[in-house]
């Protein structure tokens, strides 16, 4: 296959070498350093293996007229909002819950601050009830749920375990040998809720060792859907599914059984393809795929959400030292963030109409807006057990991606029991 570079407008070339390459170089490489798969125990830190160049799109994948968000199901806009003050406190703590991972177990890792446990979000029109686990689980009896998708996936659903699991028993029933893909039963209620690891939701072969560390690139087939979800998709009577920075990767892209380029591979000889082309290729075949299946349960597309490293990213002293939320306005989404955000919602919308004419719920999780505004809820140094008891100063990488347990991402347990009760 002869080399080639898709082209640009001017505009966009310089809107992307001057504004996301250094943000792909960094948080692409970021998001590979957090990618742990032992639920219990700490991993060392990933080398810098890899260096991730400027990215380039196909023009023909993008369409202004999809840029808008698409409008909200219900009368109520759950997703605009702010954080306020909870006095309360959260529902579960580390001491009360198993089910946390050591990488986002703040406070047992000697977080010093508490005051980011004490907030709640509150949309602006309407009231959102605290997640009610026994209500939850009443809605669930006999009923099945999975949660698709990468580490933020699970980050979620050990959130969701952790409340659920302060009213009953909670059994694990399976897990695949490397612990990425779970499943859990709630007996006295029949209730069962899965984890099932699935970062690109297409089909793709990964090759790399439990650190994230790659020894080949990985090799992405756009046009087929990832069977570790399929095989279990007419069965579920909920789902959750969610992509995006696994996208950044080094990878060969495949469809019809056929190499047509790659992301990131210079010397191959292959078409170079930016990161959002093939996100937004592997999204339309899975949303297509569910907008057209008639299933009959209730669907969430999670968006990706943002990380908050300020001052230099994971390798070059970023951090994220914030001790409260900030406010609507005060912070945005980084380029890298808004690329990812721009395909979710125009696919999304694509097939929203669709998935009504043929019966199907899919609703949109929009979590990145609220999450946004917490970049005081991330482990930062204390993805580590106490990173600066043998040195004050020492030097420690921080996770500025994923959420502290408990943390913001609970509330996205009261956000998803208030679509499942009134969506």
């Amino acid at each position: 296959m002869v080399k080639e570079t898709k082209s640009w407008s001017s505009r966009q070339k310089k809107h992307l070498l001057l504004k996301i390459v250094v943000p792909i170089l960094l948080l692409g490489i970021a998001y590979r350093l957090f990618i742990v798969s032992d639920p219990v125990q700490p991993s060392p830190a990933t080398p810098l293996t890899d260096d991730i160049p400027p990215t380039e799109s196909d023009p023909s994948d993008f369409n202004d007229e999809d840029e808008g968000p698409p409008l909200p199901d219900d009368k109520c806009d759950l997703f605009s909002g702010e954080w306020v003050p909870n006095p309360s406190g959260p529902d579960y703590t580390n001491d009360t819950c198993p089910f946390i991972e050591t990488h986002q177990n703040c406070m047992t890792n000697g977080r010093p601050d508490s005051a980011y446990l004490y907030w709640r979000w509150t949309p602006h029109d309407c009231e959102l009830p605290k997640f009610n686990p026994v209500k939850f689980l009443k809605l669930m009896r006999n009923k099945s749920w999975a949660l698709i998708g990468d580490s933020i996936t699970r980050n979620h659903i050990q959130s969701l375990l952790c409340m659920l699991s302060k009213v009953d028993k909670v059994v694990e029933v399976y897990h695949d040998e490397e612990y990425r893909s779970r499943r859990w039963s709630v007996p006295s209620y029949n209730f069962t809720i899965s984890v099932v690891w699935s970062p690109f939701l297409v089909q793709a072969a990964i090759f790399e060792d439990m650190n994230g560390v790659s020894t080949s690139e990985v090799e992405l087939h756009l046009d087929k859907l990832d069977k570790k979800w399929v095989h279990m998709y007419q069965n579920l009577d909920y789902m959750t599914i969610s992509s995006g920075k696994w996208f950044l990767k080094t990878s060969i892209i495949y469809e019809n059984d056929k190499i047509v380029g790659c992301h990131n591979c210079p010397g191959k000889n292959l078409t170079e393809y930016g990161f959002d082309f093939a996100y937004r290729k592997a999204l339309r075949t899975v949303l297509k795929f569910i907008a057209t299946s008639n299933h009959k349960g209730m669907i969430f597309f999670r968006t990706s959400t943002p990380d908050h490293f300020e001052n230099g990213e994971w390798f070059s002293g970023g951090t994220c030292q914030r001790k409260e939320p900030v406010k609507e306005g005060e912070i945005e989404f980084k380029e890298l963030n808004q690329i990812l955000r721009k395909v979710e919602l125009s696919e999304f919308r694509k097939v929203k109409s669709i998935a009504s004419q043929n019966g199907v719920n899919l609703k949109l999780l929009d979590v990145a807006p609220l999450s946004l505004l917490r970049p005081d809820g991330h482990p930062g140094p204390y993805r580590h057990f106490y990173p600066f008891a043998q040195d004050k100063n020492a030097t420690v990488q921080n996770d500025c991606l994923h959420w502290c347990l408990p943390g913001p991402i609970d509330s996205w347990n009261d956000v998803l029991m208030e679509m499942v009760t009134n969506g």
